[in-house]
């Protein structure tokens, strides 16, 4: 399959914005911290839209500003 680019993930970016812990991120998102870690480190293969729903609403972000597509060029 032809590389057609990636997702970057902003949170790490984002949770620092806000001034949160990943801790007390969490707890707010209801997010397990592998979960988060994954997210974070831009590990994750499969995006998941309750947890992206979660991350938006604990963060009062848009999913642009979550994520970022970037082509290969």
């Amino acid at each position: 399959m032809e590389d057609r680019g990636s997702i970057e993930i902003h949170l790490g970016k984002l949770l620092k914005e806000a001034g949160l812990s990943k801790n007390k991120f969490c707890q707010r998102a209801e997010l397990q911290r592998s979960q988060l870690n994954g997210y974070v480190n831009n590990t994750i293969s499969r995006l998941d839209i309750d947890v992206l729903i979660r991350i938006c609403d604990t963060l009062n972000c848009s999913i642009a500003d979550l994520l970022e597509y970037k082509p290969n060029r």
